[in-house]
């Protein structure tokens, strides 16, 4: 049966109609005129018709009118579902429950360490922010969750283990090394041995204490010498994939924590040959000659400080030799500018020059624009321009005169484009500078960590429960490389901000009316459909009943 408006003169009139079949033909008859249609809708009718029959229709639709007493509920789900069946399945989950099967906690720690994580991922901030957010979110099992959960899951995550064997020379090992061990050993038959390290740090900041051992001053890349700091070191295997996270004092300089990251690998994870690939910042004479010792079986490739080594300043960019092009597998060969590379050997060291022509070019067109701004500013007094760190260095200051120093100037030349590598590896220069490059995946990966910890750990003040925020940054980082592993699996190619905002719009509406409850999905938008069939998870109905 249906509904269909009849027309009489210049009146309508709303018709329930029936088909039934006779002779083998379909034909309609009237079982009801209810009335005019004007009149119908003027009075309300149809509505408190529909409403009347949907007493006897457990799957009809609940319609919305001033006199609706319903009771709505609306939730993201979106990125619950994807992220909870990859925090499933990279085994995590499973990990986190091992850990507290002899534990006798009064809540669903595992819940609240993921719902940690998903926070990072899609809003980021502090643990109180954190229980706020999380209330737009459908998140089944948590509903007794609260702060303090969330205060004692950190604590869980960052508390010192009774074995230090294999603890770090800066500071204690806690339950999230020996979580981030099985993590490695549980996907160990992905790949056959551990090839590459790519090894990188970076700091960061707090507007208090910083715990009992974490916070001290040091060297801030954040450019903030005035507050305390810690140093998070961050591992990635040659996929990309993070391996670990070190936390250390913020008084701890990058030169000194080669050889104990060396060391970490090897011991942590049973790996004795393989190959730590790390920025010109990890480089001392110290460190070298450990790494050349007939001891060690570690490869490494290196960067190098061209500007304050004089023997590559002096020797190695000044070796004539023609340069090599290196295309990336992956890259088409007809690329507009690849990287050149080129040997030297200098004083039983072996160094790979590197050469962006792209990148010359720009460093040459920014000088040519600060020297002609130079030379126009100089014509109209030079006081202002000694204290601005750009000019500076091309200025040539005398007792009653500043000029431009052009001998500064093709000195500079010298390094456009250019940066030099140190490796003790068999591998041919084209490879060492394209490992290298992906040491740049690192970076990256500092770059996603900053933003994930944009509202620092300023609420927490003891080291078990900083150390448990930082993870929770790592365990994201981990779940989004899974993501990002499968989307390319798939052929897909999005960029995160896309996906994170598609993902939030899909919504649950949950409506509640006599006693019987429905859930309403919104329409998937953008990525949303290709990322629900990358990671495998199927898409909710557009309206079901609880």
């Amino acid at each position: 049966m249906f509904a269909r408006i009849k027309k009489s003169g210049k009146n309508e009139y709303l018709q329930i109609v029936e088909n039934y079949r006779e002779n083998k033909k379909s034909k309609q008859r009237v079982i009801a005129t209810l009335g005019r249609l004007a009149t119908m809708q003027d009075k309300g009718e149809i509505e408190r018709l529909i409403r009347s029959f949907s007493r006897f229709s457990r799957k009809s639709v609940l319609l919305l009118s001033h006199q609706s007493n319903l009771r709505t509920q609306i939730k993201k789900i979106g990125p619950v579902l994807i992220f909870d069946r990859l925090w499933q399945e990279t085994g995590i989950a499973s990990i986190l429950k091992n850990q507290l099967s002899e534990r006798k906690f009064e809540f669903d720690v595992e819940r609240a360490v993921f719902i940690t994580v998903l926070h990072r991922l899609m809003s980021c901030g502090s643990d109180r922010n954190c229980d706020y957010w999380r209330r737009d979110y459908k998140l089944p099992g948590t509903e007794e969750l609260s702060l303090h959960h969330f205060y004692r899951a950190m604590c869980f995550l960052g508390e010192e283990v009774s074995d230090q064997s294999k603890a770090s020379p800066f500071t204690s090992r806690r339950l999230k090394d020996i979580i981030e061990e099985e993590l490695f050993f549980s996907r160990r038959d992905l790949f056959s041995s551990l090839e590459m390290v790519f090894f990188d740090t970076t700091s960061i900041y707090f507007e208090g204490e910083g715990g009992e051992t974490l916070g001290r001053n040091g060297h801030s890349k954040d450019h903030r010498p005035d507050l305390k700091q810690m140093i998070i070191g961050v591992l990635m295997d040659n996929t990309g994939t993070p391996l670990c996270c070190e936390m250390w004092p913020g008084n701890i300089a990058d030169v000194t924590t080669l050889i104990p990251i060396t060391e970490s690998v090897r011991n942590r994870f049973g790996v004795d040959h393989f190959c730590i690939v790390a920025d010109r910042g990890m480089i001392s004479n110290e460190s070298i000659q450990q790494l050349e010792s007939s001891e060690n079986t570690i490869r490494y490739i290196l960067g190098v400080r061209m500007r304050q080594v004089n023997e590559v300043k002096k020797e190695v960019l000044s070796r004539k030799g023609r340069y090599k092009e290196v295309y990336p597998e992956s890259k088409d060969q007809k690329e507009p500018s690849p990287l050149k590379v080129k040997e030297v050997r200098h004083n039983g060291k072996r160094y790979i020059v590197c050469l962006n022509m792209k990148q010359a070019r720009k460093d040459q067109h920014d000088r040519e624009n600060i020297l002609a701004s130079l030379q126009d500013k100089l014509r109209n007094g030079a006081g202002s321009l000694i204290g601005n760190k750009g000019y500076r260095k091309y200025l040539k200051i005398a007792r009653k005169s500043i000029s431009i120093n052009f001998e500064k100037v093709r000195y500079e030349e010298r390094f456009d484009g250019k940066w030099v590598l140190q490796t003790n590896t068999d591998l041919s220069s084209e490879e060492v500078a394209l490992r290298y490059k992906e040491l740049w995946m690192v970076e990256n990966i500092f770059r996603k960590m900053k933003s994930l910890l944009e509202t620092r750990p300023v609420y927490h003040r003891i080291d078990e429960a900083i150390c448990g925020h930082v993870f929770c940054s790592f365990l994201a980082l981990v779940l989004l490389k899974e993501l990002n592993r499968r989307l390319e699996s798939a052929c897909f190619h999005f960029e995160w901000e896309q996906i994170k905002q598609d993902l939030k719009s899909l919504q649950e509406i949950r409506i509640e009316e006599n006693g019987i409850t429905f859930a309403v999905r919104s329409e998937c938008q953008g990525t949303c459909s290709s990322v629900f069939k990358a990671v495998g998870v199927a898409i909710p109905s557009t309206i079901k009943e609880l």
